[in-house]
């Protein structure tokens, strides 16, 4: 019996195999540098200036962007504070890097404008080189419309992170509020506070409980501290004086 036109047959089907197998091979090779030979490094920023940033972006084909600025007293105003993405991370070239900018250290002093007309307050606020978020409004019969009636940071903050301030502004008490100001429950019962929220519909997270060391009496110090009760508020998250609405989340740290 001759064998040979099916040994053939095999070798022709064996040289087809490798022939696909390389063409498969080299159209994966091809794919992976078409996709990664798009890719790029993003370079540590943090400490460069922005326009030092803005070049080494740019010469790896990626677009900077300023979406931040914040003071701080340990890197020069000028010059990048965070990033985003991290260094190192892989990404697609004409991706946008967001950096925060620094301020240098606070010298602006917050003006005390509670009290005074919405538009009078501002003009204040800019002058001193701060920005304005924009503000809620609180309806009430016990202000002239358009009256400030708190500010977040407080007249002459210290160590403030941005320089924006958020004011609380008087409406006509027939209008719905569309902030509040958060209250200082320091040394209120967690229920209570929780309670007192509810009511104009902010949600809280559960209480978070912490245990209060007791101070020791020492001879000659005179009477010890007395600790935080059981179930009351140590801290509070916003702070007080902080503008919040019916979105915010409110977390409480009380003692156990």
């Amino acid at each position: 019996m001759n064998h040979r036109p099916i040994v053939s047959f095999f070798r022709v089907l064996s040289v087809l195999a490798l022939l696909l197998f390389a063409g498969l091979t080299s159209a994966i090779l091809t794919m992976h540098f078409a996709i990664h030979g798009a890719e790029v490094q993003v370079p540590a920023l943090k400490g460069m200036t922005v326009a030092e940033a803005r070049s080494e972006t740019a010469g790896l084909g990626l677009n900077l962007e300023v979406d931040n600025r914040y003071y701080s007293g340990e890197v020069a105003a000028g010059h990048i504070l965070t990033q985003s993405p991290e260094p190192g991370a892989l990404v697609r070239r004409e991706w946008h890097v967001r950096v925060a900018e620094s301020l240098g250290p606070q010298r602006v002093e917050v003006p005390n404008i509670v009290g005074g007309a919405q538009r009078a307050a501002e003009l204040t606020l800019r002058r001193a080189g701060l920005e304005v978020t924009p503000p809620a409004h609180l309806p009430t019969a016990n202000a002239a419309e358009g009256t400030v009636l708190a500010q977040d940071p407080p007249a002459h903050a210290q160590d403030i992170a941005k320089p924006s301030v958020g004011l609380l502004i008087a409406a006509p008490s027939d209008e719905l509020a569309d902030g509040y100001v958060m209250p200082d429950f320091s040394g209120t019962a967690g229920f209570v506070a929780i309670g007192a929220l509810a009511k104009i519909g902010v949600q809280c997270d559960p209480l978070q409980y912490v245990a209060v060391e007791i101070p020791s009496v020492e001879t000659g110090s005179g009477l010890p501290k007395p600790p935080v009760a059981p179930g009351f508020v140590i801290s509070q998250s916003p702070p007080a004086g902080a503008r919040i609405d019916q979105s915010t989340i409110v977390k409480f740290t009380v003692a156990r």
